[in-house]
């Protein structure tokens, strides 16, 4: 018996959709390639037999590339900056011109355009947007994450995607709504396939998300997973133990804001059996705002 081919309109959108979801947003090349069809070794010719007789010098090697080459190397278009800034690993002095950049800021406004400026993490080159905020400046409560998605980088906006959507019903159940909340994440720029920052890139973008906070001033903090929490936290506890139980984030200058951990919407999508954890957190955060008048 044989199989029937999965050439269907709906073979193809769930494979598209399944595309998607692992974060493929460009194809390697133009016409599709069957890797398993067998390849023939091209015939080794001696070295003495591929230069014309009596030359000796080596022959010129292409310096042109093919289409197909370029396509596997799908983010390697920012190289042809001139920017300092474009090393793997940020340096030392990169991390100290974001401290700088971040402690001049008087605004959120002026906090933006710093960062859009700033070439010293390389996540920038090969994200297509800066994902700033969303929300109220001057809300009281402020929900911050680790890093944007696929949806968040072509939107320039946090939380949009499907995570986005669980966040905003996870809001309205407490009364309140984007007009009434600001979002940011830790990471400003989607890194390459939604993998986790690295401990470089995300002390790079701390001085950011730091100032970001202590310009908003929000009455509470909320830190959406894991990453956030550790990071504005300055722990190394795991979001189950921390979820649930009152933290402080201490602002450059000072100030202290009542934090609370809890799970991120992304995980609550795995795992739905554990919404009802964030819930209680959520209403912490609810009752501690009616506290807090």
């Amino acid at each position: 018996m044989t199989a029937a081919p999965h050439n269907s309109r709906a073979d193809l959108a769930e494979l598209l959709a399944f595309y998607a979801t692992a974060g493929v947003d460009e194809a390697l090349e133009e016409q599709p390639v069957n890797r398993f069809a067998e390849v023939r070794p091209p015939e080794r010719v001696p070295a003495a037999a591929a230069l014309p007789a009596g030359e000796n010098a080596a022959p010129q090697r292409s310096t042109s590339v093919s289409r197909a080459e370029m396509d596997e190397r799908p983010n390697t278009a920012p190289a042809v900056r001139t920017s300092p800034a474009m090393s793997t690993v940020p340096d030392e002095a990169q991390a100290a011109l974001a401290r700088q950049l971040a402690r001049s800021a008087a605004s959120l406004d002026e906090l933006r355009q710093h960062m859009a400026a700033f070439d010293g993490c390389n996540l920038k080159f090969t994200a297509k947007n800066l994902v700033f905020a969303d929300g109220n400046p001057t809300a009281e409560v402020m929900l911050v994450g680790e890093a944007p998605g696929r949806d968040e980088d072509i939107e320039g906006l946090p939380f949009v995607g499907r995570s986005g959507r669980l966040l905003d019903r996870m809001l309205a159940a407490i009364g309140l709504d984007r007009t009434s909340v600001y979002i940011a994440n830790v990471i400003p720029w989607r890194p390459p396939g939604n993998r986790t920052p690295t401990p470089h890139e995300t002390e790079i973008c701390r001085p950011f998300i730091e100032r970001q906070i202590e310009l908003v001033n929000p009455k509470v903090l909320v830190n959406l997973g894991g990453p956030s929490a550790k990071t504005l936290l300055h722990t190394s506890e795991g979001i189950l133990r921390l979820r649930g139980n009152w933290r402080v984030h201490t602002t450059p200058s000072g100030v202290a804001i009542p934090a609370m951990p809890t799970l991120h919407p992304a995980y609550l999508l795995r795992t739905p059996a554990h919404k009802k954890l964030a819930w209680r957190d959520f209403l912490e955060v609810k009752a501690k705002l009616r506290a807090l008048g």
